[in-house]
């Protein structure tokens, strides 16, 4: 099939932790064989930010993808989209180009036009969701149930199916021939916000408290944050691009996660895509809150759980002490990703989707047109594209 990825940017993670598993798709559909097409503003933010840092670009990672940079008020939407059977829209797009996108596919059956979500706007800032149109949308695709379920309950979407985020394997794995040099690594944005006392409880205390040689990488840090990092011990050591990250887990012994207040209180089952990540590089992971409502992993044997800052403490101190035991856990997490969260595994339910939209009659069929098609399609068991029929999640 050709495939038409829209997106901020594919090559570009600066700021931008979707690129992750959109070059990730990207990838795994081009060794498949197929046509993948990725389109970029050509002024996207994270894509000027990589300019200035071409010794570290993710195009020698990645040297197929190519993505197809575009000043959004020419882009001719015919021509891009000539000879295209699926079109994914990433929900960091402008709004006005994902309306665009709308309407030209409600005008056409040629394709079939999905929406991906991967972020928690829709619960912390609806209007932003709403601005974009989905009206003219076959499906969104949301990396959580939780998030699909929302988009249903408010009628912004027809169909919402799951899509959780997933490791890229081919570049997320152990590297065993590295030299450890430090205790810990955490690798992660500031957060705006969203996550500062959670990253002073679980991340700055724990480490201040045992003395750990530990090493921060992301973005955005304000000076308090800077601040904090410098009186706990922490060196904070900036961006650092993602293909690089399999690299920087096998250097440290042990790694955390700490998931966003939105996801971890307000929308259960999202993890984001930095635990998959870690549990496929086979390192360690110790875990603050959050509920894994949709059972993706076996918490406790995958990861540990960190209910408090002191059992945060605990756990790093028990998985540093025990060299066995740390083995242990971050090789049952590596096992569950390659078993059930790779990007492989992401393409092939997506796949299955695309088989089912494109076999389907389409919700833009004329209504003389589509009920002549479920009329004689009835015998053979073809039925209307009902999204109250088709709400089990992809995983």
């Amino acid at each position: 099939m050709r495939i038409a990825l829209f997106c901020h940017s594919l090559l570009s993670d600066w700021d931008h932790g979707h690129a992750h598993f959109l070059r990730g798709i990207a990838a795994e559909l081009d060794a498949r064989g197929h046509d993948v097409l990725a389109f970029e503003p050509e002024d996207a933010a994270s894509a000027e930010r990589l300019a200035a840092a071409r010794d570290r670009d993710a195009a020698a990672v990645y040297p197929r993808l190519c993505p197809r940079r575009y000043a959004p008020s020419a882009l001719d939407i015919d021509a891009a989209l000539a000879g295209v059977d699926v079109v994914l829209v990433h929900e960091r797009n402008d709004p006005e180009l994902v309306r665009r996108l709308g309407e030209h596919r409600a005008r056409t059956d040629r394709y079939r036009l999905l929406f991906h979500d991967t972020h928690h706007r829709l619960l912390t800032d609806p209007a932003a969701i709403v601005r974009r149109d989905l009206t003219g949308y076959d499906c969104v695709l949301g990396f959580g149930k939780s998030l699909c379920e929302l988009y249903l309950r408010r009628g912004v979407a027809r169909r919402a199916v799951v899509w959780h985020e997933a490791a890229d394997a081919r570049v997320f794995r152990p590297l065993p021939g590295v030299e450890k040099e430090r205790d810990l690594v955490w690798i992660g944005n500031f957060g705006d916000g969203e996550r500062t006392a959670e990253l002073r409880e679980f991340l700055i205390e724990p480490v201040r408290a045992l003395g750990l040689r530990a090493r921060v990488h992301g973005v955005r840090y304000p000076d308090h944050a800077l601040a904090a990092l410098a009186d706990a011990g922490i060196e904070y050591a900036g961006w650092l691009p993602n293909h690089l990250v399999p690299d920087a887990f096998a250097r440290a012994r042990v790694t955390v996660h700490v998931p966003r207040r939105p996801y971890a209180a307000l929308l259960p089952g999202i993890p984001t895509i930095r635990p998959f990540e870690a549990l496929a590089c086979g390192i360690p992971l110790v875990s603050a809150p959050w509920i894994d409502a949709e059972r993706l992993f076996s918490p406790g044997r995958d990861y540990l759980v960190a209910r408090t800052g002191a059992e945060m403490t605990e756990h790093l101190r028990a998985l540093l002490a025990d060299p066995d035991f740390a083995r242990g856990v971050a090789e049952h997490g590596r096992r569950t990703v390659l078993s059930r969260h790779t990007c492989a595994h992401r393409v092939d339910a997506l796949l299955d989707l695309i088989d089912e939209l494109l076999l389907r009659p389409s919700f833009w069929l004329a209504g003389d047109e589509e009920d002549e098609l479920e009329r004689s399609g009835a015998a053979s068991g073809v039925r209307r594209c009902d999204p109250a029929h088709h709400r089990s999640p992809l995983v």
